[in-house]
C-alpha cells in the first residue's frame, strides 16, 4: 500500500503547528494514493500525548522514539530514524519547511538517494506524479513541479501554506514505540546551549495574526501604535521590513521577508510599510492582508485584500480602540 509518512515536529515536548498543516497535507495526498498517513515523533519524553492531536488530523499510525539525547533536536540521529522509516515502502516523506525541515530533509533525500522537493505551497498526486507549485523569484514566479520516480519523493511543505484541517474521517492515531537507531549519543553534532526568546512572545510562524510596521512610522518609540494593536487583538505577535531592524528599531527576528521570516498568518496588518518586493516575499501567503498607507500608490495595497489609505498615527490608534471595543463586548 503506498502510504506517506511525515516527519511530526515539536519543540521540547509541545507539538508544533506545521506538524499539523503537514499531517493535513499528507492526508489529502494518501486519499490520493489510496493509502495510509504514519508520523514520526522524536524527542526526549512525554509525546504520546501528541497521537491524538495526529490522529484528529488525519494520523493512521503515529511511531514514537523517546530518548534523552533526543531532547534538543539531534539532526543526525532523528535523520538516521527517519531514512530508515521511510525506506519501508513508503511512497513520499514529508516534513514542514521550517528552520528543522530545511535541515533535516536533505538529509533523508541523501540517504535515500531520493528526489526532493523543497519549500512548496501545493502539493497533490496526478497521473502517477506528485504535483507542487513552488514559489520562485520572491513570488514573482510559481512554478510548477512534476516528481516521478522510484520512492519515497522527499517533500518540504511551506510553514502556513497549507491548513491544519481535522480529518474527515479521523484515522486512529494508532502508538508505536520504536528504538533509536544507533545510539543518539554517538552523534557527531552536539547541543551545548539553547538561546530561547522571551517564552511570553509569540512566535511569529505560530501567531494568528501578525501586525508589522515599516518606516512610514518615522522612529522607533512609534513601534508602541503596532504594539498596542497587537495587544489589542490579543493573539498577534509584532513583526517588521528590513529597514526597520537594520535601523535598530527592532530586534532581527522580528523581520519579515525574503531575508527574515516567511509567514502565513490568518491576518496581516502592514503598517507604514511601502510594500517592497523584499517584504512582500515573506507575508503574501497570508490568509487576509490589510495596509494601512498615506500614499495611496504604495505596492503594498497590489497585494492587499483591504486597504486603508490615511495617516497611521490617526488611523491606528482609531482602529486599537475599535478592536478593544469589540473584544470588550464579548
Amino acid at each position: 500500500m503506498p502510504n506517506v509518512l511525515i516527519y511530526a515536529e515539536t519543540r521540547g515536548a509541545e507539538l508544533r503547528k506545521v506538524a499539523l498543516e503537514t499531517t493535513s497535507a499528507a492526508r489529502a495526498v494518501a486519499d490520493a494514493l489510496g493509502g495510509e498517513v504514519h508520523a514520526v515523533l522524536a524527542g526526549g519524553g512525554g509525546l504520546g500525548a501528541h497521537a491524538s492531536s495526529l490522529g484528529a488530523h488525519g494520523a493512521d499510525v503515529v511511531y514514537i522514539t523517546e530518548h534523552a539525547a533526543l531532547a534538543p533536536y539531534n539532526p543526525e540521529a532523528v535523520a538516521a530514524l527517519c531514512a530508515e522509516r521511510a525506506g519501508q515502502g513508503y511512497a513520499a516523506f514529508l516534513v514542514g519547511a521550517s528552520a528543522r525541515g530545511r535541515d533535516l530533509a536533505p538529509r533523508i533525500a541523501a540517504r535515500r538517494k531520493s528526489a526532493m522537493l523543497s519549500d512548496v505551497t501545493s502539493l497533490s498526486f496526478e497521473s502517477n506524479a506528485f504535483v507542487a507549485t513552488h514559489p520562485m523569484y520572491t513570488g514573482k514566479v510559481l512554478a510548477t513541479l512534476r516528481l516521478t520516480g522510484d520512492g519515497p519523493a522527499v517533500i518540504s511543505l511551506r510553514p502556513g501554506a497549507f491548513t491544519a484541517t481535522p480529518a474527515a474521517r479521523v484515522a486512529a492515531g494508532r502508538v508505536e514505540h520504536v528504538a533509536p537507531v544507533g545510539d543518539p549519543n554517538a552523534s557527531r553534532v552536539k547541543v551545548t546551549e539553547t538561546a530561547a526568546s522571551d517564552s511570553r512572545k509569540l512566535d511569529l510562524a505560530e501567531a494568528p495574526v501578525i501586525v508589522s510596521g515599516g518606516r512610514g512610522l518615522k522612529a522607533a518609540e512609534n513601534f508602541k501604535l503596532v504594539e498596542d494593536l497587537a495587544a489589542a487583538f490579543g493573539n498577534a505577535a509584532v513583526g517588521a521590513t528590513r529597514a526597520v531592524t537594520d535601523d535598530g528599531w527592532r530586534p532581527h527576528s522580528d523581520q519579515i521577508g525574503q531575508t527574515g521570516r516567511q509567514v502565513s498568518p490568518e491576518l496581516y496588518v502592514a503598517v507604514g510599510i511601502s510594500g517592497a518586493i523584499q517584504h512582500i516575499a515573506g507575508m503574501r501567503a497570508a490568509r487576509t492582508i490589510v495596509a494601512i498607507n498615506k500614499d495611496p500608490e504604495a505596492p503594498i495595497f497590489k497585494v492587499a485584500d483591504y486597504g486603508i489609505v490615511g495617516d497611521v498615527f490617526e488611523v491606528v490608534p482609531a482602529l486599537t480602540a475599535a478592536i478593544r471595543e469589540l473584544r470588550a463586548k464579548g
